[in-house]
């Protein structure tokens, strides 16, 4: 369950035997707080994310989000830095304690851009999906899927290298529905565990008899893809409208022309935007076309992000 934890005076908390002093909060959500904490023993920030924890389903959840982090060593997937459980009376938090990125999220560099009238450049976008296709990869190869892939999820790092974060959706990668409750109760799971906007075809209707598996991430990688090229997620507009992704997300994605980027990108995208998830290219197939199309390498030109 992880080691003991307590509070301790002027704004400190101790992790596995480590103190670390509270500087600031960096967001919070429905059940969720995440704070900007300083390591004293080493003068490094870290973000520490405390879940609520009012049942004992929500703490087994909140082991699960820490063992999905466990089981990865990548330089595109957040580590965890340590996790416990601390009582509250009857109720319980549950601290994760992940490393901290300064330059924030994705969806912070798009707005930071889209702020000034620019937009990432091709070099830099391929260079971003690259990294989050070997995230993807990494993850697909141990048999999940993450479900929740989205600009806001995926950190920077120093060097513009992406991290996916937020595993706490991720699931077995390939589900096989056998029958009307079944399909309906992951159909309800989905709708609480994967954005709207960024959520593939086969999960907002799942058939009573069926196969879900891990291209439901080739889509959500698609909706980041779009965002990265026009400053926006495909379906964000038709969500705040209040009209119905779930209708749009049937239709093929029409993609607007612009001279900044090339057919190969915008082939790219639509490939991933296919409805039939049978016909969506797995992360595979994306990595090997990536890496065709990958800038000059070091020595020639080439655009940090």
């Amino acid at each position: 369950m992880g080691h003991a934890l307590c509070v301790c005076s002027r704004g400190t908390v101790l992790i596995d035997n480590k103190r670390y002093l509270f500087i600031q909060k960096l967001g919070e959500g429905g059940f969720s707080y995440v704070d900007l904490v300083e390591g004293l023993h080493d003068g490094h920030f870290y973000a520490l994310k405390r879940i609520l924890c009012h049942e004992q389903q929500d703490r087994e959840e909140a082991q699960r989000e820490a063992d999905m982090h466990r089981l990865f060593h990548h330089p595109n997937i957040l580590r965890l830095v340590a996790y416990c459980l601390r009582e509250r009376g009857t109720k319980h938090e549950a601290w994760l304690l992940l490393p901290f990125f300064k330059r924030g999220t994705l969806w912070n560099e798009i707005e930071r851009l889209k702020d000034k009238g620019n937009f990432l450049t091709e070099d830099q976008i391929l260079q971003l999906l690259l990294g989050i296709c070997r995230g993807l990869e990494a993850i697909h190869a141990r048999g999940y899927a993450h479900r929740d892939l989205k600009p806001t999820n995926i950190l920077l790092g120093d060097e513009g290298q992406p991290v996916l974060m937020d595993l706490g959706s991720m699931n077995q990668a390939c589900i096989h529905v056998e029958g009307s409750r079944q399909a309906l109760a992951l159909q309800d799971w989905a709708a609480q565990r994967c954005t709207i906007s960024y959520r593939a075809p086969e999960l907002f209707s799942v058939q009573s008899h069926c196969v879900i598996d891990e291209r439901t991430d080739v889509w959500s990688l698609g909706c980041v893809l779009y965002a990265m090229m026009f400053g926006e997620g495909p379906y964000d507009m038709v969500f705040q409208k209040g009209d119905s992704v779930a209708l749009a997300v049937q239709n093929q994605l029409s993609i607007p022309q612009s001279p900044r980027h090339s057919s190969a990108l915008r082939q790219l995208l639509a490939s991933m935007m296919t409805v039939d998830p049978q016909e969506r290219p797995p992360i595979s197939l994306l990595l090997s076309q990536l890496e065709a199309l990958q800038p000059p390498a070091s020595g020639q030109h080439t655009t940090q992000i």
